[in-house]
């Protein structure tokens, strides 16, 4: 299925001109659920009330209102909303680079595609740039009436990206995670011994690799509770801990992983290599079988 652009515009820097095509890089898997009476089965229905009229609002009756915080409503309606976006047309205007590894993810919003429009060479000419530099553009444009910090960089060896970004105010002050008291600092061989677990499970990042779980389980339940099953309900168990943790530290490079059953796709692969240039002849070991037991969870 054909991608839809969501937005056509231009990236300005300097007398260069892209004009670029904006497409949504993600789409939700969220199962979803509607409010429905326990009793009939019967889907909710959500009506805009008025509580002074006790009557259903029209929504052509419904404005928009900033709380004042003294029980007042200052009404804004959508073209003067529109006005604070400002009159940036439809530009990405990049005024500066910066390295692009340098910029902490936790400011990025939301990831969108960027395809060329009508200039092919001038797409080209930025995305070999920023690869070859390591750099993002940053700038302002507006969207869906309001104006966006943006981030542009490339994210393959073909495409542009552009993340919308948040602004520095928007974060969480990190001294008001910091401890009451200070801990107790890692010893040296605490630190050793967690950097020999991390190098352990160590493997490239393969994001096919990894599985939405609760999505598939969920819809499993659905599909089981459709047919008349009953559902058995599976009660939170506390998550392990010990108090020992250079104890904990031991008996998990003891065992070969630290995350139970899952072994890094590295480490698969060289068994398999190891596996295969056993000489003639060898003997193989008969594979132990593990018991699973499979719980879901909300």
């Amino acid at each position: 299925m054909a991608l839809r652009s969501i937005w056509n515009g231009t990236i300005t820097f300097g007398m260069v001109n892209v004009p670029i095509k904006l497409y949504s890089a993600t789409t939700s898997k969220t199962v979803s659920f509607r409010q429905v009476h326990v009793t009939d089965g019967c889907r909710i229905e959500h009506r805009r009330m008025c509580p002074t009229d006790e009557e259903v609002v029209p929504g052509d009756e419904v404005v928009k209102g900033y709380d004042t915080g003294d029980g007042r409503y200052v009404v804004m309606g959508k073209d003067e909303i529109k006005a604070a976006a400002g009159d940036r047309g439809k530009v990405v205007h990049l005024t500066e680079f910066v390295d692009a590894a340098a910029i902490d993810p936790v400011f990025f919003e939301k990831t969108y595609f960027l395809g060329s429009r009508d200039d092919e060479d001038a797409y080209r000419l930025v995305h070999a740039a920023l690869l070859k530099s390591g750099r993002a553009g940053l700038g302002y444009f507006t969207f869906h009436n309001r104006e966006y910090l943006a981030a542009v960089r490339a994210l393959d060896d073909q495409v542009l990206g552009l993340h919308t970004m948040r602004f520095h105010d928007e974060l969480v002050d990190l001294k008001t995670l910091a401890p009451a008291e200070p801990s107790r600092a890692p010893s040296k061989k605490e630190i050793d011994m967690a950097g020999q677990l991390v190098g352990a499970l160590d493997t490239d990042f393969a994001p096919e690799e990894y599985e939405d779980h609760h999505r598939e389980a969920v819809l499993a339940l659905v599909a089981r509770k459709a047919e008349g099953e009953d559902i058995d309900l599976v009660s939170d168990e506390p998550a392990p801990r010990s108090d020992d943790l250079l104890a904990a530290l031991e008996a998990s490079l003891a065992a070969g992983s630290g995350a139970g059953d899952a072994k890094p796709r590295k480490k698969r692969a060289k068994a398999t290599d190891a596996a295969a240039k056993k000489p003639p002849g060898a003997k193989k070991k008969a594979p132990v079988k593990k018991k699973t037991t499979a719980k879901a969870k909300d």
